[in-house]
């Protein structure tokens, strides 16, 4: 959020962690408004972590969707270099992938790749054209 939206440090804060919680719970129309009102897209966490990649991870298909149509950038890894589509084939997210996929998210990237997680948790089968 930038200086001109009239919050202290310590507001800006608390509003990116309510939104990074929103994320978490898939509260999706919430996060929509929270970016009208000029919440960056892209935040994230002090891990890196941005809404996309908690949506991604807890398995939220459609807040997933929404982030990426207001502009989320679906190949942002987090400080452990992890990608969302990796994170949401660990969890067994199968929607959550469809999604990330159709968005072009890169299956190539991270720690470890979008494949190697497929392999490795069995689920190659989503990433089949």
């Amino acid at each position: 959020m930038t200086s001109g939206a009239g919050l202290t440090p310590e507001q800006t804060e608390r509003v990116v962690a309510i939104a990074l919680d929103l994320a978490r719970e898939g509260r999706t129309e919430a996060l929509r408004e929270f970016v009208a009102h000029g919440l960056p897209v892209d935040v994230c966490d002090a891990a890196g972590n941005t809404l996309l990649m908690l949506a991604a991870y807890h398995g939220h298909a459609d807040t997933v969707r929404a982030l990426l149509e207001l502009g989320a950038d679906p190949d942002l890894r987090n400080a452990r270099d992890q990608s969302p589509v990796a994170g949401a084939l660990f969890k067994g997210a199968d929607d959550v992938v469809a999604v990330l996929r159709r968005a072009g998210a890169d299956l190539d990237s991270g720690t470890p790749t979008g494949r190697a997680a497929a392999a490795l948790f069995g689920r190659a089968h989503l990433l089949q054209e």
